[in-house]
């Protein structure tokens, strides 16, 4: 393999493992609100002890996130300078408005987020929670703004070789920024939520039977199952969006070579042969990929034949990796929908003590379904992302740069060696990452339980935790 290749598996390795914890922390933030407004308004503590729990994994994903997002941004120097070179009149400040706008504010609150719960007053608190989510929303827009303009790039004009900007809010607006923003943000609230809800099954059938744990289990699948079919919405009008400006994205997608008279079959499975440039084993439903992209039967999608030069030069991206990245992505969807809208219909039926949404209702199958789900959110964000950036091959910038143009000049062997050292840490990591969410999981099942003390005000409930902190009996 030639350092092309290499630096393209480098990069996808790096911002592989880089988003996975983004995904987590952009929705935890706002579950961490949830809990700790509904605790306010309750004064019941199982809410406050889903939230010291939570808080934890929110901090775990946050230090992760940081190391490995500055390692991956040493790439553009290391191993893309051509993409620095060519927009980084654009690409630079976008990242600069991420660091100054969000990461600040992330990192002036952060420590009052998880240290400060017990030394400031509850309302401070509360807001420092509210602004770390805040945070992080805003650095995914900054960051979605960024990679949007890379796949619809505009207002912007080519000077010398470089990308000069001429209107900065058609740059951030960008024709695919909004849908690709929602689609995200989506993504990370399903993520979380069945992050929460496969931890809280994971404890529940280890014995661990707080009512925090009944309360983190209602809440993940509650908005499990509210999200779901939004993101199914916002999918359908995002993938409209991609046709009408990477036409070639969507016929990859579903790997239509020829098809351009309308009724094109929707392929549920088939081995796509760029040499033979058909499919192999192919099952498909008539009509339903135009009923699908263009609301009528007879609607023509694109094709893939329309993306080859008169020379032969492919200029499509490839087929077989977009369109099981694709698939992968649709069908963990569709198993998000249904584990979260069984569970939901399940704990709506009437416990014996008349209660609704009792978790006592789940059948064990179901919570050890639920235990792997928790991880299912990162399956479908990186199955998404693959989808997303290998379809906007061979270009690193859409109709601007290529990506061949963009590579360092660096050996091949030197390039190999420090993939293999990112891979080798980057399991290393993910595998302590998992086992400290494991741990954590276990070890709260020997934790006290916080007293169930209603305080009257905010230094009620500071004095309150800390003395629980120290040990001690709560204040008469």
């Amino acid at each position: 393999m030639d350092t092309l290749i290499l630096s393209r598996i480098q990069f996808a390795a790096n911002i592989s493992f880089h988003i996975l914890f983004p995904t987590i922390t952009i929705a935890l933030g706002w579950f961490l609100l949830f809990f700790k407004l509904r605790f306010q308004w309750t004064g019941d503590f199982k809410w406050m002890e889903a939230y010291r729990f939570w808080v934890k994994v929110f901090a775990l994903s946050f230090a992760m996130g940081v190391v490995s997002g500055i390692t991956m941004s040493f790439q553009f120097g290391t191993n893309w300078p051509g993409f620095m070179e060519t927009v980084g009149n654009i690409a630079g400040p976008l990242l600069a408005y991420e660091v100054m706008t969000a990461f600040f504010l992330e990192a002036v609150f952060i420590g009052i987020m998880l240290f400060g719960f017990s030394r400031v007053p509850g309302w401070l608190h509360t807001l420092a929670t509210f602004l770390v989510a805040f945070g992080t929303t805003l650095s995914t827009f900054w960051i979605i703004v960024l990679n949007s303009w890379m796949h619809t790039p505009q207002g912007f004009e080519m000077i010398d070789g470089a990308a000069h900007a001429t209107d900065w809010w058609a740059i951030v607006f960008n024709p695919s920024m909004p849908y690709r923003l929602g689609h995200m943000l989506l993504a990370s609230g399903l993520t979380v939520a069945f992050l929460i809800a496969g931890v809280s099954a994971f404890r529940w059938l280890r014995g661990d039977r707080k009512e925090s744990v009944r309360a983190s289990m209602r809440a993940g699948l509650g908005f499990a199952a509210l999200l779901i079919p939004l993101q199914i919405f916002a999918g359908d009008v995002h993938g409209l969006n991609t046709l009408e400006h990477q036409p070639q994205k969507v016929a990859a997608m579903e790997a239509n070579w020829s098809d351009t008279n309308g009724h094109t079959p929707l392929v549920l499975f088939a081995l796509p042969d760029e040499n033979a440039r058909e499919n192999r084993f192919e099952i498909a439903i008539p009509s339903l990929a135009s009923l699908i992209l263009t609301h009528h039967a007879d609607g023509a999608i694109p094709a893939l034949d329309e993306f080859v030069a008169e020379d032969g030069t492919v200029l499509h991206p490839p087929v077989d990796k977009v369109f099981w990245s694709f698939r992968i992505m649709v069908g963990t969807g569709m198993a998000m929908l249904l584990v979260s809208w069984a569970s939901v219909v399940l704990m709506m039926r009437r416990a014996p003590d008349g209660r609704r949404f009792h978790i006592d209702r789940l059948p064990r199958p179901l919570l050890f379904a639920l235990v792997p789900m928790a991880f299912s959110g990162w399956v479908a964000t990186l199955a998404g992302w693959y989808t997303t950036e290998i379809g906007r091959q061979p270009w690193l910038v859409q109709g601007v740069l290529d990506v061949s143009s963009a590579v360092a000049d660096v050996p091949a062997p030197m390039v190999l060696s420090t993939l293999l050292g990112y891979l080798a840490l980057y399991a290393a990591l993910l595998f302590a990452y998992v086992s400290v969410i494991v741990y954590l999981a276990v070890k709260a099942r020997h934790d006290a339980p916080l007293t169930s003390l209603t305080p009257a005000s905010g230094a009620a409930m500071v004095d309150a935790i800390a003395r629980e902190d120290r040990g001690l009996q709560p204040a008469e």
